[in-house]
């Protein structure tokens, strides 16, 4: 989190009057909401948004690290400035970047995009490559990835690519008269237009808007407007002291209650209470007294260090044994471990060691981070000797045992915000049956469309048949909103011109809430769009046809696939009784427009295939070593290749 965990050098007892020991506290609270989250989202659904806490908090200490503090000119309070930057943020995270490479490398046979991501951190990138990779809905789920959480690195690491020249050329840095004021004012500009970006972004490219700085800048220029105005207006902050602080925590935990949709409102709350809350947390306080007992005090200090190992604590464990209640105790134990073993024998040492001299610190953090870098990308080449074949239950080189010869394309994802419908898109989506006689499959749907690549290929490879298939993530099809998705109905209306006798258009969709597990509210109006289209479509010779709910596993997880401790991943298979009983009322619905009547629609029921190949009683997510999901609810391409002889009969009969 950089400089989120800003702080001096020595113990609590030997600070300057500057420090705050309760700003340590709070940073506590914010790195265990963030834990909460990451371990298990139903518990903290916004927990999150601690990260949100570290922003503000970090422009706050930074700005305050800078005020009165002297310097020769630019260039001395620029190297000073990432000297300390350094300091602080390189040597733990070199660590853990190193360490965490040669780990996963143990368990994941294909680590190519985690080792990617690793050295992209140690440039404070890693962001910016989530945000671009963020259109392969194919790639490894970000829980499996263990250096996903330093995307938040990235972006106060850009922050601060901005911060120092405002500082310094505004007159603050150089104590002029009116530098406070400049600052205020070219802060307090950037932060409206920040804030006004994230509030837009997040409406029509999230992506953008939770990844990139420019859209998070209003978050960390927050704490820095907070300094500058109390220093300036001491009756603000007379007046805000006035707020009970324990109320405020307490709101700051019910926005964290806040379901995911709410991330706009929720993270803007979340931003102006921790304002509010550094501002009122004064000595006397009942909040203040818990905030600064020492235990919680040192959480705060180790936070950065707790921020970088839990995550990877956790990926690591979604790799071999899971996350379950038995193993939490282990984890958290491990993660409070790691991180005041990275506290206090590498941040407090290396602020120690390195010398005094500010070009020696900058030269000496270069190098790191590219050793470190090379390190990483000789892990990455010897990766399939580090491979634990024997602990891992998987096929080296095919984690997610994709069909080859069937890669991604991105063309065929349109949302209309970062996936946009191109010219192009229809023909490159497009595969041509082998000759006139053999009938095209068109598929329309969500991501559970998309996840069909691998059924369709193998159609097309064994029997000729053609497909169109472009998915619409988190856009069912037919539409049911009033809200209509006007990329989809143009592709679609492309496809009916193009469409003959005998072919088949194949709907797919999410239909039940991945977190309540309750049916999704718009069902009932979308199976009678179903059953009106499909009356439309068979007056044309043209059959319409439902894949069925596929199981649904609450585990993001390739763990199944670890022989450690397999016997304790029940999560890993699921009694078809229970699949039944979850998916009755969903499957009782498909079945009313079903039939085998010229006006009826086509019926293909996964659990055929899924469940009863491998066992009696249950669904699996693999099939002895191959894993056949990429998530809880979505097939890997070979996982849906599976499908492609049932989809066949069923759509066409045997022959």
């Amino acid at each position: 989190m950089s400089s989120t965990y800003e702080r001096t050098h020595r113990s609590p007892e030997t600070l300057s009057n500057k420090y705050r020991p309760e700003i340590d506290g709070l940073r506590a609270f914010a790195v265990l909401a963030v834990i909460i989250n990451h371990f298990n989202k139903d518990l903290l659904p916004s927990g999150y948004l601690g990260v949100d806490i570290f922003f503000v908090i970090s422009g706050y200490v930074i700005t305050s690290s800078l005020a009165g503090r002297e310097s020769k000119n630019f260039g001395d309070f620029l190297t000073g400035f990432y000297e300390r930057r350094i300091k602080r943020l390189v040597p733990a995270l070199v660590v853990f970047v190193l360490i965490t490479s040669v780990l996963i490398c143990l368990f994941n046979p294909d680590p190519g995009v985690a080792l990617g991501l690793g050295w992209r951190s140690l440039f404070g990138i890693s962001n910016i490559n989530l945000y671009r990779s963020s259109i392969d809905y194919f790639a490894q789920s970000t829980e499996l990835n263990p250096f996903t959480h330093t995307w938040s690195l990235g972006v106060e690491e850009q922050f601060y690519l901005l911060f120092p020249f405002l500082v310094w050329f505004s007159g603050f840095g150089r104590q002029a008269e009116k530098g406070a004021r400049n600052l205020f004012i070219w802060v307090g500009a950037l932060t409206i237009a920040s804030l006004i970006g994230f509030i837009y972004l997040y409406q029509v490219n999230q992506p953008a808007a939770y990844f990139l700085m420019p859209p998070r800048f209003w978050e960390m220029a927050a704490g820095c407007l907070i300094f500058i105005g109390f220093q300036k207006r001491a009756r603000i902050e007379k007046s805000l002291e006035q707020v009970p602080p324990l109320l405020v925590v307490s709101v700051m935990v019910g926005v964290m209650y806040l379901p995911v949709s709410a991330a706009v409102p929720a993270t803007i709350g979340i931003v102006v209470l921790s304002a509010v809350l550094i501002a009122c947390l004064k000595r006397g306080t009942v909040a203040y007294k818990f905030f600064t007992i020492e235990k919680v005090v040192y959480i705060g200090l180790i936070s950065y260090s707790l921020y970088l190992w839990h995550w990877g604590i956790l990926s690591i464990s979604r790799w071999t044994i899971g996350i379950h209640w038995w193993s939490v105790p282990f984890q958290l134990l491990l993660m409070a471990m790691l991180a005041t073993s990275s506290y206090e024998l590498v941040e407090k040492r290396f602020r120690q060691v390195i010398g005094k001299r500010r070009l020696v610190v900058v030269a000496a953090g270069a190098i790191a981070v590219s050793a470190t870098s090379l390190g990483i990308k000789f892990a990455e080449f010897k990766r399939q000797d580090l491979f634990l074949r024997t602990l891992y239950d998987i096929i080296p080189g095919e984690p997610f045992a994709e069909v080859k010869g069937n890669p991604f394309n991105p063309t065929c994802v349109v949302d209309g915000q970062k996936r946009l419908l191109l010219p192009t898109t229809f023909d490159e989506c497009t595969v041509q049956p082998f000759g006139a006689n053999h009938p095209t499959v068109w598929v329309f749907g969500d991501s559970h469309a998309g996840h069909l690549s691998g059924m369709l290929d193998a159609m097309n490879k064994k029997y000729g048949i053609g497909y169109h298939l472009v998915e619409t993530p988190g856009i069912a099809f037919p539409q049911t909103s009033d809200d209509v998705f006007k990329d989809r109905e143009i592709i679609f209306e492309d496809a009916t011109k193009r469409m003959k006798i005998g072919d088949i258009v194949l709907i797919v969709r999410l239909y039940i809430n991945r977190y309540s597990k309750k049916e999704v509210p718009d069902l009932e109006r979308w199976v009678a769009k179903v059953s009106d289209l499909a009356g439309v479509l068979n007056r044309r010779g043209i059959r319409v046809a439902i894949i069925q709910p596929i199981p649904f596993f609450s585990v993001d997880s390739v763990s199944c696939n670890s022989s450690l401790l397999s016997g304790l991943n029940d999560e890993c298979r699921q009694s078809i009784a229970e699949y039944r009983h979850v998916f009755e009322s969903v499957n009782s619905r498909l079945k009313a427009i079903g039939g085998s009547k010229s006006n009826g629609v086509i019926l293909i029921d996964p659990t055929k295939v899924l469940c009863v190949a491998h066992d009696e009683f249950y669904c699996s997510r693999n099939k002895g070593k191959l894993a056949l999901y990429r998530d809880g609810d979505h097939l890997n391409a070979y996982g849906s290749s599976m499908l492609a002889e049932l989809a066949r009969n069923t759509l066409f009969g045997k022959r």
